[in-house]
């Protein structure tokens, strides 16, 4: 599975063994592909997924 993620050093595979038992944490490190945006990430484009997300989930508009 891909997990798609900002930069932020809380984003990693480690935060799961801080949050979960070490078993646990390990499936899911080895469940997960992480994929990280660039760091010069554009904020426009940030903002405009933000806006379709919500757009989405408050009021209904979207595909399907």
């Amino acid at each position: 599975m891909i997990l798609v993620s900002d930069n932020i050093n809380t984003n990693s595979k480690a935060a799961f063994y801080e949050a979960f038992s070490p078993v646990t944490a390990y499936w899911l490190s080895q469940k997960f592909d992480m994929h990280y945006t660039p760091k010069h990430g554009s904020w426009l484009n940030i903002a405009e997924t933000e806006l379709s997300s919500l757009s989405i989930q408050c009021l209904g508009i979207g595909i399907g």
